[in-house]
């Protein structure tokens, strides 16, 4: 007897849950997370253009120090010319450290051509093999 009690007392709950349909998301939910993502886009193309017109126009990273060339030894490994006013690094990167393996005094710019002078000096990966050479027969 309790069972059949119990039956009749959740056939009226499980009737009136088949009526009402599951409720849906609102348009206007919608329009507002789209509002916010518009809002959040603008908010940072505003402080890139701020921040441009802070530093002067110049991109980040520009000055007096820029990479002249470079040239991976592997996955990890580089090897990058870096000019700092009137000298030029050659710097070492492998995960974790970087290192200063030589320093030299400020060359041809590899954009500049000179016409009058035959003798042009060799490309930055050139001059690094001739070093490696003279390293492994040092040793």
């Amino acid at each position: 007897m309790p069972r059949t009690a119990l039956l009749l007392f959740l056939l009226p709950l499980s009737l009136q849950a088949a009526d009402n349909p599951a409720p849906g998301i609102p348009a206007g939910t919608y329009l507002q997370a789209t509002l916010a993502l518009l809002l959040i886009v603008g908010l940072l193309l505003g402080a890139t253009w701020a921040a441009r017109k802070v530093s002067g126009g110049k991109m980040f990273g520009q000055g007096n120090m820029r990479v002249i060339s470079g040239i991976a030894l592997g996955p990890k490994e580089r090897i990058v010319l870096v000019e700092v006013e009137d000298n030029w690094l050659v710097i070492g990167i492998v995960p974790g450290q970087i290192r200063t393996l030589h320093t030299l005094p400020k060359g041809l710019d590899i954009n500049q051509t000179q016409a009058d002078d035959s003798h042009t000096p060799p490309p930055f990966s050139e001059w690094l093999k001739t070093i490696r050479e003279r390293r492994s027969n040092a040793e």
